[in-house]
């Protein structure tokens, strides 16, 4: 767990303090503390790579970068209420404003996720600020829901039933070899999964807006975070005000749903194009880093990838160092790279375009598996 430990959390005196009331026990001096199945010589390099990073300074944000981050994304979401203030809601004007609020809402969720992992100021406390202000008041979602399904999305990537990002197996989606020829054998069958690559482009971002809405206030209630239901309710209020009076609430609800299934679709492909044509399975008790490499791939770097994607296209860096600033991303990446060629390790990079096709490739061939089991198994 040291190397968790270590990746998500930049300042190590704060988090000391609350170590002591977590401690539940000791390992016994006969029982081992190093799992066999860890590779001791990947993990020893990692952790060489891990001080020459933090000695070249590649953990510190640059004030500066983020700065312009978000101003960019107030500037987008001052122009989709100006578009419609200044030329009506004429045809054009409504899909010009629909694309920059669209763009707006997606940049604050890339942003916003730079602060759930503490990557834009040195102190935690101003990060989560500033995430309440992006996510809460922004966005209208939860800064703490986000954080709460984030952090166990991070620390067991593609693991079954550890990943909340894999809850759509088996009840929309059928993922991985693995588990889809044993949901086969089971003669289980929610959806017709050898379609599954048809009906992802329209079923998977139509299904994220109801799980986003209703999974949100459940989680605000359930947990007592009044704060943060107070915060969304204020940020629709916010919207609907600014927004109804000059198109009317038949049209804003059209303007505001579409813009949602387009952020939604947007989301969808760059989150799900690093992960569901890498392997998807039950944990197998790997090691930090092997954990992360065999389930993450990255896009290629360019001005428009970087920004389309909120640097995610550098997936295997974020997830070996998440509270690096994601303009650094690039720097380590060749140090990574050759880490992953010393040990045999694949370290997958690809074009855009060739990872949004990569998803339906990799659900066409789980489909083709469940399939196969459902039939013959």
């Amino acid at each position: 767990m040291q190397d968790a430990f270590v990746a998500f959390h930049n300042d190590k005196s704060l988090v000391k303090k609350y170590l002591k009331s977590l401690l539940i026990g000791e390992l016994a001096p006969d029982q081992p503390s190093f799992e066999s199945n860890k590779k001791k010589s990947l993990l020893e390099d990692f952790r060489e790579l891990r001080c020459t990073i933090e000695k070249m300074g590649l953990l510190r944000p640059n004030y500066f970068f983020f700065f312009l981050i978000f101003l960019h994304l107030l500037v987008l979401d001052a122009a989709s209420w100006l578009v419609l203030w200044y030329f009506g809601v004429s045809l054009v004007p409504f899909l010009a404003g629909m694309v920059f609020f669209t763009t707006a809402q997606i940049q604050m969720g890339w942003f916003q996720h730079d602060l759930g992992h503490c990557s834009v100021f040195r102190k935690p406390r101003w990060n989560r600020l500033l995430q309440i202000v992006v996510i809460n008041m922004l966005k209208g979602l939860p800064a703490s829901w986000w954080n709460h399904l984030h952090n166990q999305h991070h620390a067991k990537p593609n693991c079954f039933r550890k990943d909340p990002d894999l809850n759509m197996h088996p009840l929309l989606f059928s993922l991985g070899k693995t588990l889809s020829m044993e949901l086969g054998k089971q003669k289980k069958k929610f959806m017709p999964y050898n379609y599954q690559h048809k009906y992802f482009i329209l079923l998977a971002p139509l299904a994220l807006i109801p799980f986003f809405q209703l999974s949100t206030i459940y989680f605000a209630i359930k947990r007592k975070k009044w704060l943060d239901l107070i915060l969304v309710v204020t940020f629709n209020i916010r919207v609907c005000l600014m927004y109804v009076p000059l198109m009317g609430f038949k049209t804003f609800m059209i303007y505001y749903w579409l813009s949602r299934y387009l952020e939604s679709s947007w989301f969808i492909w760059v989150s799900q194009m690093n992960h569901i044509p890498m392997n998807i399975d039950y944990d197998k008790n790997k090691d930090w880093v092997s954990t992360q490499l065999h389930a993450t791939c990255n896009v290629n770097q360019s001005v428009f990838n970087d920004w389309f994607t909120g640097h995610l296209n550098f997936q295997i860096e974020h997830h070996l160092f998440p509270t690096m600033p994601r303009h650094n991303y690039w720097k380590v990446a060749p140090l990574v790279k050759s880490l992953c060629d010393k040990h045999g390790i694949e370290y997958k990079t690809k074009p855009l375009l060739t990872a949004f096709v990569d998803i339906l490739h990799s659900l066409k061939d789980s489909g083709e598996h469940w399939l196969e089991a459902y039939l013959h198994g």
